[in-house]
């Protein structure tokens, strides 16, 4: 069986990357192992085997692909939350930009933020 236990989201700069995925969004630290210039860096939730990947976008190819999803509004990943209202007012308190207010849409609710790494996240509710 295939399992997902590993995936990345390209970010402009790995420490502060790691600052707001950890302060605001509240994932904790997993693996820091410097590779030169940069790192591996991943992030995660206890008791989970699953890890987001901090990768740098030094390559042009990655650099590219991160601002034109950035500059068409495109969300680079998604995270599920519980209560999308209360998750939006905390991450709001914390200064967190959102696009616009939490939207429903079917059977979802979304609202989409800025992680200040270069990314459009989308967080999600399903009802």
């Amino acid at each position: 069986m295939i399992k997902v236990k590993l995936s990345s989201v390209f970010v402009n700069d790995q420490n502060k990357a790691l600052e707001f995925y950890t302060k605001i969004l509240g994932f904790e630290k997993k693996v820091e192992v410097p590779t030169g210039e940069y790192k591996w860096l991943t992030v995660g939730q206890e008791n989970s085997e699953f890890e987001l990947l901090l990768e740098p976008n030094a390559h042009p190819a990655a650099k590219g692909y991160q601002n034109a999803i950035y500059t068409d509004g495109i969300p680079a990943t998604m995270f599920f939350v519980d209560d999308m209202d209360a998750e939006f007012k905390r991450l709001t308190h914390l200064g967190v930009k959102f696009k616009s207010e939490p939207a429903t849409m079917g059977n979802v609710k979304i609202a989409i933020f800025d992680d200040t790494c270069g990314n459009f996240i989308s967080l999600c509710q399903q009802l």
